[in-house]
């Protein structure tokens, strides 16, 4: 029995001090005992010296066994001693036989029995961990050198020489496990020793010098071994092999990780640069994505073959930057027939040993940018599959230092690969839907930049930054009769394909009102009874009103002759006005009602419009960011406007101008704005008659339109001039009445107008053999370029075009 023990585990009661030894005669009297007899049983030793054992046990029976136990080996007794105070105290004795040729019969050592139970438990426990192989146990000494182990031939999986820690003192961690890991494991024991203060549940890497490419991670703990005078005389650790447990955790990690973060745009190179970035530092040190080149457009990237190219959309390196000798960011790559064999096939291609494959491939330049990285000794490319197509390749790469990749690192990368791909795919599909209705919208809008003799205008459309976010945001730039031009602008409600639709039926509806001629509220009203109809007959997938209802519609004409300027909205916001002399505002303008709502009538409003005067017409997604900003917003459309007329610039500068002042963010909607800078008609080229219904009149009329053709240079048309104007001036003066008004505009064609007060509208006929008349605007018909007519607010006016310098034949069976 080993005599040592802690006095704070003695239980309950007085502290009892440690072991005390007894020495006996042969009837059992007490010849001598130790000091610590005080503490055991409350007596000093002289107290005890002389006195029978029996006087101190509760029972006799033990120690009169003892008195007369004769031989060599101890005798183990379990008994209790009476306390001073009256107490028992139980206690674990050893009785020794001393040689009989003295008076020293017996030696006897007592120990508190809950003492001596914690010794045998800490033996008990110290045997149990050296023994056991599940939890390893290594003692070291302050030189870091291994004095006691628990380690066998077997442990962690990977065996050891015969001769193992645990029969070879003294080794260091260098001896059995590789540099890097071992002086990692040193610095930690070392900072044990330096500070006392214990690592607990600390994970490292330990691969073995005979396995290096085996991974094996440990959770250690370990804690300072001081001697009695407190001085540090060694490291405990105690360890376990979690490498499956964390290989777990990072496989669950990585597709943790990769659940969240891939597919959360629908950009196809975010998707990409994402997926470089989940698995590099944690599974690569290099990683990059090749996408196929149809892919990236939003193509079908159709069958993966040899010389398929490819694009590197996305690099990521562990740490500074991407190797000068590789495939760079933005650098187009060919697979050759190797690789693209294996990836058709959607197979991932494992190359655990670079080196090696180097040197059983044929030296090639391009294969070295494409596999082989000089920091590189492993590598595994991946291919990107979705809906059985490649759409790319994954590439990853793990340098010096690092365990190269293994066939267990092959699931989890193809599975990380697969999610990727599945993301890329949605972009790609998502790319080729946005391209489809942006490129829909965008055919349904005129061009950009159109110019009249009665305005210069400029169109800006800004797409929404996704496919939903894409409606019926639209403007058009008609030309009118007259040299006038209507302006138009408006918004469907809704997103989509549908709404786009939606526009260009509205837009060709507008365009066919247009040619009407109606004032810009009764064009507006007609329109309305269509949206209306078509809400009726042709509902949405869901049940609902058609996409037309709701929709919105600015209409404004302008009149570079007499600088008039009509306008009427339909749930629109009105124009922002800059005048020639520089003020900017608002237009004073009530919008009615949206499309397709009906209850209110449109309100006109009309202005008079100098040379110069810029008109910008927007839709309200462009200021109604939200309820809180739209003021201000719009107060910054008007400043940006009023700047950017100031500089001078064309329509399509200060459109610009405006759209980047406004608009600071990627818009949820698609946006419209057009801009139109307006003039007047050169001095001299428009001039008036009136008349009266009196049939004298019309010789009148053709030697004053002889006259100014003479003036304009334009004689060689003064011949059909006079057949028109004649058929049109006696037709007023047969069928309408005073007062009749003739007018020339002298502009990129020929233009004669004839107004009368009636509100019949001509018709166009052929006229038959026997017929006496009909034959006047069958005549007109042929000679002019374009002819019509509309309504005005004095009754109707019939106008005619003819090109400069051309002169029509005139067929024979117009007579």
């Amino acid at each position: 029995m080993n005599p040592t023990t802690d006095r704070h585990d003695a239980g309950p009661g007085p502290a009892w001090g440690g072991a005390v030894v007894f020495v006996l005669d042969g009837g059992g009297t007490v010849l001598q005992c130790t000091a610590g007899v005080l503490d055991l049983i409350g007596r000093p030793a002289d107290q005890v010296r002389g006195r029978p054992m029996t006087d101190f046990a509760t029972t006799p029976g033990p120690w009169d066994g003892a008195a007369g136990h004769v031989g060599t080996e101890p005798l183990e007794l379990c008994t209790a001693l009476r306390h001073r105070d009256g107490t028992e105290v139980e206690v674990d004795a050893e009785v020794l036989p001393l040689p009989a040729d003295g008076g020293a019969r017996f030696l006897v050592c007592a120990i508190p029995s809950a003492a001596g139970r914690r010794w045998t438990e800490d033996q008990s426990l110290i045997r149990a961990l050296f023994d056991q192989s599940r939890i390893g146990l290594v003692v070291h000494d302050t030189e870091l050198r291994t004095t006691r182990a628990n380690l066998g031939r077997e442990f962690f999986g990977i065996p050891l020489a015969a001769d193992s820690w645990q029969h070879v003192p003294g080794r260091s961690l260098r001896a059995i496990l590789v540099p890097e890991d071992a002086a990692a494991i040193e610095e930690q024991w070392q900072r044990v020793l330096r500070t006392g203060e214990a690592v607990i549940d600390w994970e490292h890497s330990a691969r073995r010098l005979n396995a290096p490419d085996q991974e094996r991670i440990l959770s250690s703990s370990a804690f300072r071994l001081d001697d009695s005078r407190g001085r540090a005389i060694g490291v405990a650790a105690v360890f376990t092999d979690v490498t499956e447990q964390h290989t777990a955790r990072r496989r669950l990690a990585l597709l943790h990780a990769a659940a969240a973060r891939l597919g959360q745009t629908l950009d196809v190179t975010r998707n990409a640069e994402e997926l470089t970035r989940v698995l590099v530092p944690d599974f690569a040190d290099l990683a990059c994505v090749d996408l196929v080149e149809k892919t990236i457009r939003g193509d079908d990237p159709g069958a993966f073959s040899p010389g398929t190219p490819l694009r590197r959309i996305a690099v990521a390196p562990a740490g500074g930057a991407w190797p000068a000798e590789m495939y760079r960011r933005g650098d187009s790559v060919y697979a050759r027939d190797l690789e693209s064999d294996a990836l058709r096939d959607g197979q991932a291609i494992l190359v655990p040993d670079l080196a090696d494959l180097e040197k059983r491939l044929a030296p090639d330049r391009e294969r070295q940018r494409l596999l082989f990285p000089k920091s590189a000794t492993s590598a595994l490319i991946v291919p990107l599959r979705a809906r059985g197509r490649v759409l790319g390749v994954l590439g990853l790469w793990r340098d010096r230092g690092r365990i190269p990749f293994g066939v267990n690192d092959v699931p989890l990368a193809e599975e990380i690969a697969s999610r990727a791909a599945l993301s890329v795919e949605n972009s790609r599909r998502y790319t080729s839907e946005l391209r489809t209705v942006e490129t829909l919208q965008r055919s349904l809008l005129p061009p950009a930049g159109v110019e009249f003799s009665a305005a210069e205008t400029a169109g800006t459309y800004v797409p929404a930054g996704t496919a939903a976010g894409i409606g019926g945001s639209w403007y058009d730039v008609i030309p009118l009769s007259s040299t006038r031009v209507a302006f138009v602008i408006g918004d469907v409600a809704g997103h989509g394909l549908g709404a786009t639709a939606t526009m260009g039926r509205l837009r060709t509806a507008v365009q066919t009102l247009a040619d009407l001629d109606l004032a810009p509220e009764e064009l507006l009203t007609h329109l309305d009874d269509l949206a209306t109809r078509l809400a009726y007959t042709e509902p949405q997938s869901d049940g609902s009103a058609g996409g037309v209802v709701g929709a919105s519609c600015l209409y404004c004409v302008y009149d570079p002759v007499t600088g008039r300027c009509a306008m009427a909205s339909a749930g629109h916001p009105p124009p922002i006005l800059t005048s020639p002399e520089g003020h900017t505002r608002r237009v004073d303008l009530k919008p009615g009602p949206a499309l397709g709502v009906g209850g209110m009538p449109f309100e006109p409003i009309e202005l008079h419009l100098g040379p110069g005067s810029v008109l910008a017409f927007y839709t309200n997604q462009l200021v109604a960011h939200d309820e809180a900003s739209s003021k201000d917003r719009t107060r910054r459309l008007r400043d940006a406007l009023h700047a950017a007329v100031r500089t001078g610039g064309s329509p399509a500068d200060i459109g610009r101008a405006a759209v980047d002042r406004v608009l600071t963010e990627p818009a949820a909607d698609d946006i419209a704005l057009l801009v139109a800078r307006v003039r007047a008609l050169p001095e001299g080229a428009t001039v008036a008659w009136r008349f009266t219904a009196d049939p004298t009149v019309v010789g009148q009329a053709r030697e004053l339109v002889t006259s100014q053709l003479a003036a304009w240079g334009l004689e060689e048309m003064a011949f059909t001039t006079e057949l028109i104007v004649s058929e049109l001036v006696t037709n007023a003066i047969r069928y309408a009445g005073s007062p009749i008004g003739l007018r020339l505009i002298k502009d990129k064609t020929l233009i004669c107008e004839v107004s009368d007060p009636s509100q019949t509208q001509p018709h166009l006929r052929r006229a038959r053999l026997t017929d006496e008349g009909g034959r006047g605007l069958f005549l007109i018909a042929q000679l002019a370029h374009r002819w019509g007519s509309r309504y005005t607010p004095s009754g109707k006016t019939i106008w005619t075009e003819q090109a400069l310098g051309a002169v029509p034949e005139i067929p024979l069976d117009v007579f």
